[in-house]
């Protein structure tokens, strides 16, 4: 029942709809109980006796009692709805609500198609219970202790003899549900792992074709399928086992009875019409305890179901606010940012940065460069506290962002990643969708800053035109630009390019770094860069090798030392630098450019 006591919170407050429910339940329960009071009458006191004038009036009554009944159970019913799809709708937007707090180091192991799972079937199958299955539970009790209660009015003795299989039908349950429950766990864990494998395939399906890995897909999608498949049939084993021997036992009941009250009746003990509503009697019995391997099941796929949302409901949020987080304001942010000795490694990881010292002052442009797995992009996460830092700290106009709210720090930041994303809107939505109340004035004017007009307005649509699904339908550049856009309307204090033009060519960066420029001007900008062009004229260079700083210093001082800059700037411009060792002539390719024009 703990998962029933966890989830408290989300039907409790439809407690109201619970009540009417389970009402309206009972009192069509309680309406069932006439039907073997009025057999009973009409054998013994209308039959026997041939009082065949109350015949009609009996009819009347069972139509009256058929009709109640009707109208209790729709009632049950539909507050039962209202109330399932009302918890429904808290735990889907709950379990949303959590997706957008959990922080990366979440998102670093989960699965889409794991989490998909949850908000869909999972979130069925509690819907299905808290909404029908629960009441149906407690009607199975209520018919049990009702009927007993009759039962055990009209004849005590035979009450007794004829409930003798019933705690061997219980056992049988508990034993069942014990089997069961894992069984579920697994079918629910194999369905997940059965949807992610769809999900990753829909995704990657250009990759896959362009490595006609179709048939190896087929056979992955196969193994996980047919996990899934043992699971359902290891559970189908289990219901097969237990379901005729707990409708066997049940079954005894009726048997007993029949012997037992046949007997009664032949020595004159029992009434005739006594014995017919017995039987009819212990069909409220025997059909709920016939039915509890049923209910158990249903409760069984609730709790697999419930556990596995609960567990993504009480999942741990590494980064969120701390008491009293200072909320900025964007009037009074400069933009002064320090990293004084951070260290920093993801989980189960070795160091990803050590003793990281980095002064950048408002309206300064920071430049790194470095191999993959250097930490460049591991700085950036860290300013905007996508991580926490282990030691040392990083301050934003020289305070801890740790005390800063999360979300006011990053309405400072505005970022162009490496790796495009673009929602499934137009144009004009994707490039407002980091402000609100944003005019088409803005809009073009940041499309221009980053060569992104041009193109959109050939478009048959312009910016109304729908990029598709993560910006099917245009080029790696052009959903560049757009993101780049995306960045520049949101005019914020530190702007961050995370190689944010590798995908365009050499002339449309050089124009998208003159857009760059007017908007760098008095805003602190962090560029991350495999191009030297992009970084030339920062107003320092951070070389980063395996999370330590190797080289800094501007590009003039960086190309004039031995190092892994020069090296680097070597390689790009070849064609530009001798290979004279001893006399190593670095030359500007724009001052080089220039002497070729004279």
């Amino acid at each position: 029942m703990d998962v029933l006591r966890q989830l408290k919170a989300f039907y409790m407050p439809e407690r109201k709809y619970l009540i009417a429910s389970i009402f309206f339940l009972m009192v069509a329960t309680a309406l069932g109980l006439i039907y073997p009071n009025l057999l009973r009458y009409l054998i013994d006191d209308v039959i026997a006796p041939q009082k065949f004038e109350l015949v009609p009036w009996l009819a009347l009554i069972v139509v009256v009692v058929i009709s109640l009944k009707a109208l209790n159970q729709f009632l049950h019913g539909f507050f039962g709805g209202r109330l399932g799809n009302r918890v429904a709708f808290r735990l889907r937007n709950a379990l949303y609500d959590k997706l957008q707090t959990l922080s990366f180091q979440y998102y670093d192991k989960a699965k889409t198609g794991d989490l998909m799972s949850r908000l869909t079937a999972d979130l069925e199958a509690i819907r299905n219970f808290i909404g029908f299955g629960f009441a149906q539970i407690l009607n199975m009790v209520l018919m049990i202790v009702f009927g007993g209660a009759m039962m055990l009015y009209l004849n005590w003795q035979l009450t007794l003899i004829t409930l003798v299989p019933i705690p061997i039908l219980a056992i049988l349950a508990l034993r069942f549900e014990k089997l069961i429950h894992p069984a579920f766990r697994e079918m629910r864990q194999a369905m997940s792992n059965l949807t992610t494998a769809v999900q990753e395939n829909i995704t990657g399906v250009r990759t896959v074709k362009s490595f006609a890995r179709e048939k190896h897909e087929v056979t992955k999608f196969s193994v996980r399928s047919e996990a899934y498949q043992t699971n359902q049939i290891g559970a189908a084993k289990i219901w097969a086992k237990y379901f005729p021997v707990m409708e066997l036992v049940a079954n005894f009941s009726a048997v007993i009875l029949l012997i037992a009250g046949g007997i009664m009746v032949i020595n004159g003990s029992l009434l005739l019409g006594e014995f017919v509503a017995f039987f009819s009697l212990i069909w409220y019995i025997i059909g709920p305890m016939w039915g509890l391997g049923f209910h158990i099941n249903n409760y069984t796929q609730f709790k697999a179901s419930g556990e596995r949302v609960l567990g993504l409901l009480n999942e741990h949020v590494h980064v969120k606010n701390v008491k009293d987080a200072v909320e900025l304001d964007s009037s009074n942010v400069r933009g002064h940012v320090r990293f004084e000795n951070v260290t920093f490694n993801y989980p189960d990881k070795s160091a990803a940065l050590t003793a990281i010292d980095i002064d950048a002052p408002a309206g300064s442009v920071i430049g790194f460069l470095g191999g993959t797995g250097s930490g460049k992009s591991t700085i950036i996460q860290l300013l905007m506290r996508a991580y926490n830092v282990k030691n040392g700290r990083i301050m934003l106009d020289g305070m801890d962002i740790k005390n800063v709210d999360v979300e006011s720090l990053r309405r400072q930041i505005a970022p162009v990643f490496q790796e495009t994303f673009l929602f499934s809107a137009s144009i004009r939505d994707n490039i407002a969708y980091g402000i609100r109340d944003v005019t088409q004035e803005q809009i073009e004017h940041a499309a221009k800053l980053s060569k992104a007009h041009d193109f959109i307005m050939e478009l048959p649509l312009g910016y109304d035109t729908i990029v598709g699904e993560r910006g099917m339908g245009l080029s790696g550049g052009q959903k560049q630009r757009i993101a780049i856009a995306r960045a520049l309307i949101k005019n914020p204090r530190i702007l961050i390019l995370d190689d944010a033009t590798s995908a365009v060519d050499m002339e449309t960066e050089h124009e998208i770094q003159a857009g760059f420029k007017e908007l760098m001007a008095g805003r602190t900008t962090f560029i991350i860069a495999h191009r030297i062009s992009s970084l030339r004229h920062a107003d320092e260079i951070i070389v980063l090798d395996k999370g330590h700083i190797v080289q800094r210093g501007k590009h003039a001082d960086l190309i004039a030392q031995k190092g892994p800059y020069r090296d680097t700037y070597k390689i790009q411009y070849a064609d530009y630098v001798s290979d004279d060792e001893n006399d190593y002539a670095v030359i500007d390719i724009h001052d080089r450019r220039r002497s070729n024009a004279k």
